[in-house]
């Protein structure tokens, strides 16, 4: 049985992601996504979920930092996979939003995570950078990578976008 000072709680806010998404219509990828950096837009609510707090973008891609909590654990006392592979959809998927002119829209179809190094509260900082392999008409391919204060590889990651013109 649990005791009362086991229990733990997390409350955060969100502004209205269609008003930012209709903002997103209006702009090139990398304009919105400077935007986003600028904190002229808000960050997406699923960034807000996990803690995310810091997006930058420029032409070469897309990094943003992470602190992992106790929120984040699996059952075995390490960050979830699903958390990781959310970090680095994020990055893959907006290094390929930043290459896109207003107007045009992307999905993801596919994501391969390699999970190196475990994460855990103890880790600290962490840097995700996402960058664009190539691009075609309908498809883009990008990779992505989680690393530590200390340069060290936690993750790695590729990723296939789809460009809907």
């Amino acid at each position: 049985m649990q005791k009362a000072d086991d229990h733990r709680n997390r409350t955060f806010t969100w502004e209205d992601p269609a008003q930012s998404a209709q903002k997103a219509s209006q702009m090139s990828g990398l304009e919105y996504l400077s935007a986003i950096s600028r904190e002229e837009i808000p960050m997406p609510p699923v960034m807000k979920l996990l803690g995310v707090e810091v997006l930058l973008v420029n032409e070469n891609g897309v990094s943003l930092e992470f602190v992992p909590k106790e929120y984040h654990y699996n059952t075995i006392g390490g960050v979830h996979g699903g958390i990781y592979s959310t970090l680095l959809d994020s990055v893959i998927s907006c290094a390929v939003h930043a290459t896109l002119e207003k107007g045009i829209g992307y999905s993801t179809i596919d994501l391969k995570v390699n999970f190196i190094r475990p994460m855990t509260i103890e880790t600290g900082l962490v840097s995700c950078l996402g960058n664009v392999v190539n691009s075609g008409r309908r498809l883009a391919f990008a990779e992505g990578k989680i690393i530590d204060q200390a340069n060290k590889l936690l993750a790695t990651a590729t990723g296939t976008c789809m460009i809907h013109r």
